[in-house]
Parts: C-alpha cells; structure tokens; sequence
C-alpha cells in the first residue's frame, strides 16, 4: 500500500495547485515586430531624394541617422526613416590577445596558426533592428588594424550586421551559427581538402545568410537560398558599390568577382 501511495504522490505531484512546472527554456524572441521603420540605401539616392519617398524633413532624416551636413548616404547603408528609439552610441574598438580555449586549439588538428599569432578585435556594430553592439572577431595579427578599420567605415555608412560574437548576448534570439560574421575558424575550404584562409586567420565572412557562397547548385549556407539575386538591396546585403569597399579599401580581396564561384561574404588578403 505505501508503495501505491508514493507512486500515485509522483504522478500527481506535477499537476497539483501551488507547485511551479518548469518550462523548457526557450531562446528570447526576436526584436523583429519592434524595429523602426528603416530604407536601405541604393546608388544615387541622396538624402533629399528619401525624405521626399518618406514624406519627411532632409533636416530629421539627418538627425535620426547621424548624418552631417554635406555628408549623403552610403551605398548599403540602412537609414532609420522614423525617430529611432535611442540614438547611436559612439564607435570603439579594441584588440587583444588569444587564449588556446578562445579557438578550442587542439595541437592534434595541426592548425597553421598557433593561438599567440591571433588577435581578438571587438569592434562596435549596428544589428539588424538599428542597435549598437559590440562583436568580436579573430583574424591573423598582421590585419587586425585593417579589420579594426574596415568595421569602423561599416558602421559610418550604418550596414547592418545580423549578429557578431558573442551571441548569447548580441542575438540570443539567434541559434543558427551560420548567420555569424566572423574570422578564424581551422578548417578546409567547403567541399575540399585545402585548408581555408580562415585556418590562417586572414579571411572574413560578413552576413553569411545575406551573401552565401555559391559553387554551381551548391548554396552555403543554405538559407542563403533567398538571397540569390543580387540586385535588390536588402539589409546586410553587400554590393560592389557599397560595402564591399569598406574591405577592398583595407587590403582584402572580394570572393563576389570570383569567376568559378561566388562567396560574397568572403573577404581575404590572398584573394583565395
């Protein structure tokens, strides 16, 4: 009888009145119904040209985006076209050394780069819903100043970036790795068995899911699949006249002129 007591107690015990049932814990919800109202900017628009599509002052498109006089817009840019919630912190970086835990180093993969030759470089960003954050990113030493200033002219020309480490707090609403935009990671090139310029830290990917790589059917990755056609412009999106300079300015060539492929996330110093 006690034994049919105690079992019957543990299978009535989660329904019972007053006792908490413990949710599964769920990723918090995109900010995405709450974002501002925002224009992303194509070649030859002027701030004159937008406001009048938005029926607003060129004096308040201005103020809402930071934009002083006689500065215009930039190409892949994204402007708020309604007061922002709260205005732009200011632009900051940093770099700063590796630890081997930082890049999971494991001496048995044989990865070209030790750990001491890499650098952290946190740089500030806009996320996709206009909110300043700061990201990291690792790369090779010997370009960390050339990303340090490629970032600070993307966030100038306010492009958006889908989310930068670390996720857990710049979109903890994000559980798909593959939107990241980042550096180092020891691995081959997709579908190969040559290692990536990534494996020697000189080597960017921006915004994955918005510029994928695309070798004949093949889309990496594959969410990447709506973002095929290149000629609209679309936040995070990155177009030879508009972001792409902030790199190619820097020292880093574009895998979009690629001829036998395109990955137009990807940006290197060796141009492979």
């Amino acid at each position: 009888m006690k034994t049919f007591v105690v079992i019957l107690a543990a299978l009535i015990m989660p329904v019972c009145p007053g006792i908490p049932v413990q949710a599964s814990p769920r990723a918090p919800a995109s900010p995405a119904a709450s974002t501002p109202p925002y224009h992303v900017v194509r070649p030859g628009e002027t701030i004159k040209k937008i406001a009048a599509v938005y029926g607003v002052r060129p004096a308040q498109l201005r103020a809402w985006n930071g934009i002083v006089k006689p500065n215009q817009p930039s190409v892949d840019g994204v402007l708020h076209v309604g007061r922002p919630p709260a205005p732009l912190t200011g632009w900051r970086s940093r770099v700063e050394p590796v630890t081997p835990a930082a890049v999971n180093w494991d001496p048995r993969k044989k990865c070209p780069v030790l750990p001491a030759d890499l650098r952290k470089v946190w740089v500030t960003y806009i996320d996709f819903y206009g909110v300043a954050r700061t990201g990291s990113i690792v790369v090779h030493e010997t370009i960390a100043r050339r990303v340090q200033r490629a970032f600070l002219t993307l966030y100038r020309m306010r492009f958006r970036i889908m989310g930068m480490s670390p996720m857990s707090i710049n979109a903890p609403w994000i559980t798909d790795m593959a939107t990241v935009t980042s550096g180092y990671s020891c691995r081959a090139v997709a579908g190969s068995k040559t290692l990536s310029q990534h494996a020697y830290g000189l080597a960017i990917d921006v915004n994955p899911v918005q510029n994928p790589m695309i070798r004949g059917s093949y889309i990496d990755p594959r969410s990447g699949a709506g973002f095929l056609a290149r000629t609209p412009y679309r936040r995070g999106m990155m177009h030879a006249t508009g972001a792409v300079r902030a790199f190619t300015a820097n020292g880093l060539a574009w895998g979009g002129r690629w001829r036998t492929l395109k990955d137009y996330m990807h940006f290197s110093t060796t141009n492979r």
